[in-house]
């Protein structure tokens, strides 16, 4: 609500502004007081009411455990304390280390979902395990989170924003505040999920493995593994994938009803390649009814690794298509 202020008083002298942490008593005209309860007020448009924000953050170093996407946390921001959800990102990988401008949210770049809050302490996939092991865990120069808050929450821009689990045991000998930030961006329309975040470019990557099950000719092979009998491969037609042996290939469409496909090999398979897939798919021919001898069996354990298919793609987060992009 916008009214005029007719007067002020401080201490029963008139002033004419008011600024923060000043206790005054302000008059407004045509105002009923029975519609006041506590709350704030303040210089038109200085604050907003928003139901989902973007915001930078830093982990509180005290903090024990994870910061994990899709967790609750208590929020304080401007006046108020609120459950919100969490889903945190990234640069993309290759700008780790570009230096980001301060206080400013730039929707035009691509940005990397993160299961959790990238820290030191964070390992939770197999690949930051070997990277620490080897000492060269990269880390981003900063993160970023969306929260959704359970209620809207009324707020001046690029306030702080602290996260804490409340609910936690007081007694307990542990920091309670999770991290801290600065909201760089206020979603005020309640659709947000349709009218603002499709904007949002957060991407996860997707990598998908199958093996090579024979040959077809110099310039095609069938594969296996990659997809559920169930899927629909059509939808996969056209993109890129790579053979463990170095070729390039791209996916032709489905071969028959269990999940095989074809693959186009445009600069045609190496010959060594074909030689190791018609000795493989020769040997297969051979055996199976059974009357394999123990030694033969070892010989087939021992015999080269398949060759194995590589598909590598992303997917946008809040893209409604979902399409599949490959760079």
């Amino acid at each position: 609500v916008t009214k005029k202020v007719k007067s002020m008083q401080m201490f029963h002298t008139p002033v004419t502004y008011a600024m923060q942490g000043d206790r005054v008593g302000v008059c407004v005209t045509q105002f009923d007081p029975k519609l006041l309860e506590r709350g704030l007020i303040c210089t038109p448009d200085s604050l907003h009411t928003i139901h989902a924000a973007i915001i930078s953050l830093k982990k509180i170093q005290y903090f024990r455990g994870a910061l994990q996407t899709k967790a609750k946390f208590h929020i304080t921001v401007g006046h108020e304390t609120v459950m919100g959800r969490v889903m945190f990102f990234s640069p993309a990988p290759a700008n780790f280390n570009e230096e980001i401008q301060e206080n400013v949210f730039d929707f035009e770049k691509d940005y990397l979902y993160q299961e959790e809050y990238l820290s030191k302490d964070s390992v939770s996939s197999e690949e930051n395990k070997e990277n620490d092991q080897a000492g060269e865990v990269q880390l981003p120069k900063q993160q970023w989170a969306l929260l959704e808050f359970e209620k809207p929450v009324t707020c001046p821009k690029l306030c702080l924003v602290i996260g804490s689990k409340l609910d936690t045991d007081i007694h307990a000998n542990t920091c309670r505040l999770a991290f801290h930030g600065v909201l760089l961006q206020g979603m005020e329309d309640k659709n947000y999920t349709e009218t603002f975040l499709p904007k949002l470019k957060v991407y996860k990557q997707k990598h998908k493995e199958g093996q090579v099950e024979r040959v077809m000719d110099d310039y095609s092979v069938i594969g296996r593994s990659l997809f559920k009998k169930e899927t629909n491969i059509q939808i996969f037609v056209g993109l890129k994938v790579k053979l463990s042996t170095g070729e390039d290939g791209i996916i032709d469409g489905g071969f028959g009803q269990s999940g095989k496909f074809k693959i186009r090999i445009p600069d045609g398979l190496k010959p060594d390649t074909k030689m190791m897939l018609t000795a493989a798919s020769k040997k297969k021919s051979k055996g199976g009814k059974g009357d394999m001898t123990k030694e033969d069996e070892s010989s087939k354990n021992d015999s080269a690794q398949p060759v194995t298919i590589s598909l590598i793609f992303k997917r946008y987060v809040f893209d409604t298509q979902k399409k599949m992009i490959q760079s």
